[in-house]
């Protein structure tokens, strides 16, 4: 496989990575105020099976926080002493994660544009 297609394969595994991590926080946001909601992680692996290098997305995990205890008596879901457990969302942690994976995606899509454009330079190149 040439360089090119290598610095190809290796920005577009970095994208679909990305695009999966955004879609995690996107649905932990929307589900932020879920009672009983576990925020979902996704951790990112060397991929085994290319020759470039690249990265997978791992498994999903469900953040094994605590979950935070509201006080409400007349939530559906309360118990007898008036407390139901709320999401462990934290909406400054999924703005911030949300920040990181569009930044890394936008930075996988330079990469990809550039070895595209290069790419392109060198056929055009031998054209002549």
């Amino acid at each position: 496989m040439s360089d090119f297609s290598n610095a190809l394969s290796v920005s577009s595994s970095g994208l679909k990575a990305q695009a999966q991590r955004l879609r995690h926080v996107a649905e932990n946001i929307a589900n932020a105020d879920t009672p009983g909601y576990r925020r979902k992680t996704v951790s990112f692996e060397a991929a085994r099976d290319s020759d470039a290098g690249g990265v997978i997305p791992g498994p999903v995990r469900l953040d094994r926080g605590a979950l935070q205890r509201v006080y409400d008596p007349s939530h559906p879901l309360a118990d007898e002493t008036g407390h139901y457990d709320a999401s462990n969302v934290n909406l400054m942690i999924e703005m911030a994660d949300a920040r990181e994976a569009q930044r890394s995606y936008e930075a996988n899509l330079k990469m990809f544009d550039q070895a595209r454009q290069m790419s392109s330079g060198l056929m055009d190149l031998l054209r002549r």
